[in-house]
């Protein structure tokens, strides 16, 4: 079905079902808990947790299956995001000429980075790809700044006519998918739980389900098999006689595209964009979200970036009166105590809490979160095997009594 194999479809039919339902996954606690600000169900954060998926799913088809481990990826989201919003700008409010755009100019400026920088493998490719990200960060920021707004960044103004628009003098459009408010959401309240479905995520979700089924049939494809060669020994491929370079470079478009899709999104559903979203550090968290989820995997990049956006959003708001009151039942001095050693790790401190989960995943778990869920679900099989030799020895000594 769908091209997919049993394995595929029902890994598939998992991530839609619980991308659909991520309003109630998300929202475990009564917003009347202490709990409550564990909550990640809120319109912002999904939309991250998905669009974000999307640009860890095109890295991974790069890193994932070639092995080139690129540092300049946030240029090709920062290209997708300019161009979006200058299509929101020129032409129409609608969202679907403006991803279109941001996937095309993404791809286009990917080809010649791509180009340039596979002349190269190892730590040097590496390097020229951050030195390109860079070079578009300095272009972006102060070179280029009647097309990028400098530090400012670019953001839909009254003053903003698209072509295909009816707006009134002095109105601020908003991004639409012909006619739906990329905000608008309903709120459904069920005791003391609110769950909130948002339109932007939605349509996110619906463009980050299609590029998790192309990945899918990317990795099962010839075209997945030569990925790997290249990973696996790409010397001794070229020594058969097959010229890697091109599909090296397909794979480094198509990585690219994934990422303008992602910048295009981001701009959908809030219509600004800044020169910083093109800084090596974005570059730098695409990586530690594959690697961190498992790279080479299909659904590891989408955990990973799931994990990383929720610490940044919100391990990121834990405090230290909100530490007082989680430990107010102990005694002052130990509660103190508690307050001072957590303090580090929460707040402004969340990036030592990822670093150390990082550490802690590359020494135990090279394969990521996967691995981890692949290492746990092996323990409850064997759990049932052994149960189920134990239970069949039973039957065969009541059978053949001694």
């Amino acid at each position: 079905m769908l091209g997919l194999t049993s394995r595929d479809l029902l890994l598939f039919v998992i991530v839609a079902a619980l991308t659909m339902l991520a309003p109630f996954i998300l929202n475990p606690f009564p917003t009347n808990s202490g709990l409550a600000q564990f909550n990640g169900g809120y319109p912002d954060l999904m939309q991250r947790f998905v669009i974000f998926g999307i640009f860890a799913i095109g890295f991974n088809i790069l890193f994932g299956l070639t092995g080139y481990l690129s540092f300049g990826h946030a240029a090709f989201l920062g290209v997708g995001s300019y161009a979006a919003i200058w299509m929101m700008k020129l032409l129409t409010l609608n969202v679907i000429p403006a991803i279109i755009m941001g996937v095309v100019f993404a791809g286009l400026f990917a080809l010649v980075v791509g180009f340039v920088s596979l002349r190269r493998s190892g730590i040097y490719f590496s390097i020229l790809t951050l030195a390109f990200a860079q070079m578009s960060y300095a272009l972006a920021y102060s070179v280029l700044t009647p097309i990028t707004g400098g530090e400012t960044g670019l953001q839909l103004k009254s003053t903003d006519t698209p072509l295909l628009s009816n707006l009134s003098a002095t109105e601020i459009g908003r991004a639409n998918l012909f006619g739906i408010d990329m905000r608008a959401s309903y709120e459904m309240s069920v005791g003391n739980w609110l769950f909130t479905f948002n339109a932007g995520y939605y349509i996110a979700a619906a463009f980050m389900l299609l590029s998790f089924y192309i990945a899918i049939r990317l990795f099962r494809s010839p075209f997945g098999m030569m990925l790997r060669a290249v990973k696996s020994n790409q010397q001794r491929m070229n020594y058969t006689g097959l010229n890697s370079r091109p599909y090296t470079l397909a794979a480094f478009v198509i990585s690219g595209m994934y990422a303008g899709l992602a910048g295009g999104l981001m701009v959908a559903m809030d219509t600004q964009v800044g020169p910083e979203r093109m800084f090596w550090t974005a570059s730098g968290e695409v990586v530690l979200m594959t690697i961190l989820g498992g790279a080479g995997t299909l659904i590891g990049p989408v955990l990973g970036a799931g994990m990383i956006k929720y610490m940044e959003n919100i391990v990121s708001k834990i405090n230290d009166s909100i530490l007082h009151q989680w430990f107010a039942f102990m005694p002052d001095g130990i509660e103190d105590a508690l307050v001072f050693v957590i303090h580090p790790f929460i707040g402004k401190g969340w990036h030592l809490t990822l670093g150390l989960l990082f550490m802690l995943v590359v020494i135990f778990l090279p394969g990521g979160l996967v691995e981890g869920g692949q290492r746990i679900a092996a323990v409850f099989r064997r759990k049932e095997t052994k149960a189920t030799s134990v239970e069949s020895d039973a039957a065969k000594q009541q059978q053949h009594p001694e």
